[in-house]
């Protein structure tokens, strides 16, 4: 009777988040995720591996690594106990496997920890199991996967687990040098060391729910700073706000996403998409003459589709990326790469809403400085990788309050203008709706520069404009006539490449004919682009802008607005 009352006991798992006893085999179906609270149990690293990785393709190549007692520690026991406790109870050799594998027939160079074996704590026989790893994909060219979880360093190893940071992040420099893929999954827990290293240095950081991820654990902070933390302190959402990580994602979407990634990394310099949609116009004598106000109207048409939008009817396989990573996520700007055909790219762009609610988390469109520091990010990222890159503009400007000043809104910026500049890859710039001032131009510099037909680009708002030269905010159609903004314009002033038609009546009655437009114009530049060298696109880039002001600066007629 009571063996079958423990075999009955055992068959049920009380969630330490919620409480609730979940029957174990429906816990183990729903990937040890509790369907009552959401709580992500840990995994040990072989049931992390099986749900990550195609069945039976892990080939485990780290049999012969073992830590060593090089400091002869001991605490209550001797460290060589310690470590035969650990194997017996977990059945592994270390804190850390790595090998081969794949994901959806992907190859994958692979590293999982293991929190049940020491509290994941990295010691030499995980910083050997992690340098190895990345070395291995540095040399065969192979994206690399690093689940962590982790307590921090092994003490009972001393300055050699400290050394394991210098030692990992260096391995982890050398594969970013050979232009190779990485994507960390933090689980929970990640912290010390781990944390200050290698599990923060890929192209793309990933957590689960909930996930606890920080340098210092809770209590020594509390003990330090002799302050009580806030709620959600150190969670993976704590971090998303903040800027430190890409995505966060529930465990059954895991696999899909990593396998997005990777099949847009493997997916090489294919073919770019047939299009349907009507050609750029080049030639400003084929655009019909309206009143500026009308086109500015339009531009600001709370309807008129966003990037996001944009991003559905042309892409395929988007994976949005978030964060800064050096203070705060910022809504106003959107990116990740995505496929445009075959052709790995990078979109990125200014994104404002529909809604009063929408408009407002996404500040109207108008980027902070950890707006412009994360497409950045996303530009450096797809330069690094060879994907050319996608810029959708439609801001007001730059956002104007008091923390961005404090925080370098100019010099954000500034970096992004110059960065542009130089990136090797192509770049295409479409205005979509507003183009305003340097908050415009910092995601503006590109090989090819087209604009919507219903959108604007201007030095200044109208408004703006004219309350410093009309002495009264009235007066703004007339400044934005006098300012030259709308496509006929700045075709001829060769500051647009061309203008993309729109529907009758504006893009926002017809989103879907407006992308198709846009995806044709896209497309169209990208063929002429992509054959060229790194050199002749930067020396082409280069004189496009340096026309501006010189001796061969068109010059437009005086103006005949259409009333």
């Amino acid at each position: 009777m009571a063996a079958a009352q423990t075999a009955e006991a055992s068959a049920w798992v009380k969630c330490p988040a919620c409480d609730a006893f979940v029957y174990a085999k429906r816990l183990i179906r729903n990937l040890k995720v509790c369907p009552e609270c959401n709580h992500h149990f840990r995994l040990p690293a072989r049931e992390r591996m099986a749900q990550l990785l195609d069945p039976d393709s892990f080939e485990d190549l780290s049999g012969d690594i073992d830590s060593v007692d090089v400091l002869g520690f001991t605490d209550s026991k001797p460290y060589p106990t310690r470590l035969e406790e650990a194997r017996r109870k977990t059945g592994g050799r270390d804190a850390a496997l790595y090998g081969k594998a794949t994901i959806s027939e992907l190859p994958v160079i692979v590293a999982v920890m293991d929190f049940t074996f020491m509290g994941g704590s990295m010691g030499a026989a995980v910083g050997e199991a992690i340098t190895r790893a990345a070395e291995l994909a540095a040399d065969t060219g192979t994206p690399l996967i690093v689940v962590s979880s982790s307590g921090g360093a092994r003490m009972q190893e001393g300055c050699i687990s400290l050394m394991q940071m210098a030692k990992t992040s260096q391995a982890l420099a050398r594969l970013h040098e050979e232009g190779v893929l990485c994507i960390n999954v933090l689980a929970d827990p990640t912290y010390g060391g781990v944390t200050a290293s290698f599990a923060v240095l890929g192209d793309v950081l990933v957590a689960e729910p909930r996930a606890l991820v920080g340098f210092a654990g809770p209590s020594v902070i509390e003990q330090t700073i002799r302050q009580k933390l806030p709620a959600g302190f150190q969670t993976a959402e704590f971090l998303m706000d903040h800027g430190m990580l890409d995505l966060v994602e529930p465990r059954e979407n895991l696999r899909n996403v990593i396998r997005k990634l990777l099949a847009i990394h493997q997916a090489g310099n294919g073919k770019l998409p047939d299009t349907e949609g009507r050609p750029p116009i080049t030639d400003a004598t084929e655009l019909s003459k309206r009143p500026t106000w009308d086109v500015v109207e339009l531009a600001r048409n709370i309807e008129r589709p966003n990037t996001l939008e944009y991003v559905g009817f042309i892409f395929e396989d988007f994976v949005e990326l978030h964060g800064d990573r050096l203070f705060k996520e910022n809504a106003a700007i959107v990116g990740g790469p995505a496929l445009l055909g075959d052709v790995p790219v990078m979109v990125i762009g200014h994104q404002k809403g529909h809604s009063t609610a929408e408009m407002v988390s996404r500040n109207f469109g108008m980027p902070e400085p950890e707006g412009y520091r994360k497409a950045l990010r996303l530009m450096q990222y797809a330069a690094k990788f060879g994907m050319p890159i996608v810029t959708l503009v439609d801001t007001a400007g730059a956002y104007p309050g008091i923390t961005s000043e404090e925080r370098g809104q100019s010099v954000a910026i500034a970096r992004n203008i110059m960065e542009m500049s130089r990136l090797p890859v192509p770049i295409v710039v479409i205005i979509t709706g507003e183009g305003g001032s340097g908050g415009a131009l910092a995601l503006a510099v590109g090989d090819r520069v087209m604009m919507m037909e219903n959108s604007y680009y201007s030095v200044i708002s109208p408004e703006g404009c004219s309350t410093i030269l009309f002495n009264s905010a009235a007066a703004a159609p007339k400044a934005a006539a006098a300012l030259r903004i709308t496509g006929p314009d700045l075709l001829q002033l060769k500051v647009m490449d061309a203008v993309i038609p729109e529907p009758e009546g504006g893009a926002h009655l017809d989103p879907v004919t407006a992308a198709a437009n846009l995806k044709t114009a896209l497309v169209g530049a990208l063929g002429e682009l992509l054959p060229l060298a790194p050199s002749e696109l930067l020396d082409q880039r280069y004189q496009r802008f340096r026309l501006f002001g010189g001796d061969r600066q068109p010059v437009l007629s005086p103006p005949e607005e259409v009333s």
